[in-house]
């Protein structure tokens, strides 16, 4: 079973590649806040899958580089990941909203009935 977690990840990093496929998997690590060795893990599943090609890019001087790009498999799967990113982070949005509601309507409480200072 896959955790939000791991598919958080996996739909930011198609998410970053569909808009910017030259970065390097430094500069993805980087951009994603995580290790380059799990960059490196998830863009080696990705690509296994099929859902991401990797091409050389000739004109470069560094033959190192490489341009990330969705297939037709990955943006399908970046669709399918996006809506369950969503309703996750409404999910999370809702809760927090109430927490915050309750946060305040304690300390609206508490300052009505807070003891007053005698002079």
């Amino acid at each position: 079973m896959k955790t939000p977690i791991d598919a958080d990840v996996r739909f930011r990093l198609l998410r970053l590649l569909e808009q910017n496929p030259d970065l390097s998997q430094r500069d993805i690590a980087r951009e994603l806040g995580v290790s380059l060795g799990a960059t490196n893990y998830v863009l080696r599943a990705l690509v296994g899958k099929g859902q991401v090609k990797i091409r050389n890019f000739r004109a470069s001087n560094n033959k190192l580089r490489y341009a990330y790009i969705l297939t037709p498999k990955g943006l399908d799967s970046k669709a399918r990941l996006t809506a369950g990113f969503l309703r996750r982070k409404r999910k999370e949005y809702d809760a927090l909203r109430a927490e915050i509601e309750t946060l305040e309507e304690e300390l609206s409480l508490g300052a009505d009935v807070a003891p007053r200072v005698m002079k």
